[in-house]
């Protein structure tokens, strides 16, 4: 397929998703109850459902028909602009998450932390809108986003025109990423225009950074803007200073971004691994973020309740999360015998200490490697080993393995391609309707990956014979 077949055919992919988001997206006379059968006997049901599927289709076509082939940055990024601007101008789509956005806005706009409470206390006047699961629960957000939400909707006092400057916030988060992109992909000597394509032409990004809208795409840009900055200007106090604020930002958004900022203090030093080096350089960008996240908490007048608030992602249940399903197989397997075990609390606990050993491995193994590559792969952890995984979530390590990854590694980019199936227009999630055989399988990729990393391990610690 030529570059300019797939500009076309991504753009008619982008239409077919925008009718989708219009006849049956997220809207706020929707049902909160659906199913897939529910929506396909719904109004205009096959008609959602064929322009979802074959939209899609059509976008990750295009996206990964020129993985390797694109012509310049200036031509990925003139596409990706354009299979954007439908779904900015559609209602919301792939996720009701918006909707609380609002809510959470409006509580704190009220008086009220939506840490200490869900958004069913103030009552929010768009309460109706949110998924039930979330109406109690208190926000998982961090205290940055929890301010800016309280803003939009003081500021507005609208629905309809929160939801538009939500999707300005995740058009600015995406502007970010544009910028911060090929800096780190330059940095790492990665073609600029295959990371700028692989990034902001990704399927994910269309449907749910801005579609949705996600805070996801917020966090993401000054996430890569902040290892742009660190990268640009090594053992320089000012501009690592101003990286470290740029993380604080992203960790004061979603603390997801926490992650990438010990791997950002090896991108600070000027010169080899050192720890007076790491001190001295890595301080600023550590101390700027720390700095961030503290002041906008005590600004904003709020107590870092949005830690305790993130365990309310795991009421979820869906086989995305590999230690999720690895937990719903183990109940599958022993149901025959007579044996009903909850197992989801011990495979999601093993998942977590699991998680912390593994990055501080690669944190270690960062010190005479790419820090900025490992900061991607800690990323790809961080959401491969988490109780509960959105779609969206890939976007966190795409962003920064597309431009510091080796150009042979191709497993991120068939995740994020499978992942843009997954979730319906009205944000109706297949993978709590594919529990079987989801889970299975999804255990028998967790158990092949652990095989063939353990081989792969072995291999690289046996001597070379010399001859």
């Amino acid at each position: 397929m030529s570059h300019h077949l797939s500009r076309w055919t991504g753009l008619a992919g982008a239409l077919l998703l925008a009718l989708a988001a219009l006849l049956g997206g997220a809207r706020t006379d929707s049902s909160l109850r659906t199913n897939p059968v529910k929506i396909w006997q719904g109004p205009h049901g096959p008609l959602v459902v064929l322009a979802w599927l074959v939209g899609t289709a059509l976008l990750a076509w295009a996206w990964w028909s020129l993985r390797d082939r694109v012509p310049s940055v200036r031509w990925a990024l003139v596409t990706a602009a354009l299979w954007l601007t439908p779904l900015l101008l559609a209602p919301p789509f792939g996720s009701r998450d918006v909707y609380a956005y609002a809510c959470q806005g409006a509580s704190f706009a009220a008086g009220i932390s939506p840490y200490e409470q869900g958004v069913s206390a103030l009552p929010c006047p768009w309460l109706d809108t949110v998924s039930y699961i979330w109406r109690d629960s208190p926000a998982p957000y961090g205290p940055l986003f929890v301010v800016i939400a309280g803003a939009v909707v003081g500021a507005t006092g609208s629905l309809t025109a929160s939801i538009v400057l939500f999707r300005l916030l995740a058009l600015v988060g995406v502007a970010l990423t544009a910028y911060a992109v090929p800096v780190l992909a330059r940095r790492c000597g990665v073609p600029a225009e295959r990371a700028v394509w692989l990034v902001l032409a990704c399927p994910l990004v269309a449907v749910h950074l801005i579609g949705g809208p996600h805070n996801d795409a917020l966090m993401v840009g000054t996430l890569v803007a902040g290892l742009a900055v660190v990268a640009s200007r090594p053992g320089r106090p000012g501009p690592l200073l101003a990286g470290g604020v740029l993380l604080g930002i992203a960790v004061a958004i979603k603390v997801t971004a926490l992650v990438v900022v010990p791997f950002a203090a090896l991108v600070a030093m000027a010169g080899p691994y050192r720890i007076r080096t790491l001190l001295r350089d890595g301080g600023w960008v550590v101390g700027g973020a720390v700095a961030t996240v503290v002041g906008v908490t005590v600004a904003g007048g709020l107590d870092f309740g949005w830690v305790g608030g993130l365990s309310q992602g795991g009421v979820a249940v869906a086989w995305t999360s590999p230690p999720t399903a690895v937990g719903q197989t183990v109940g599958y397997v022993m149901a025959p015998f007579g044996v009903h075990v909850d197992a989801l609390p011990v495979t999601r606990g093993i998942a977590v200490v699991l998680l912390a050993v593994l990055l501080v491995w690669l944190w270690w193994r960062a010190r005479t490697r790419d820090p900025l590559y490992h900061a991607g792969l800690a990323l790809a952890l961080t959401v491969a080993l988490s109780p509960v995984v959105h779609p969206w979530y890939w976007t966190w390590p795409l962003a920064v393995l597309a431009a510091t990854a080796p150009g042979r590694q191709k497993w991120y980019l068939v995740v994020a391609l499978v992942a843009s199936f997954l979730i319906l227009p009205d944000g109706t999630g297949l993978p709590r309707y594919t529990k079987m055989p989801g889970a299975p399988l999804m255990t028998l990729l967790v158990i092949v990956v652990a095989v063939r990393l353990v081989r792969s391990a072995r291999k690289g610690r046996q001597p070379v014979p010399v001859e």
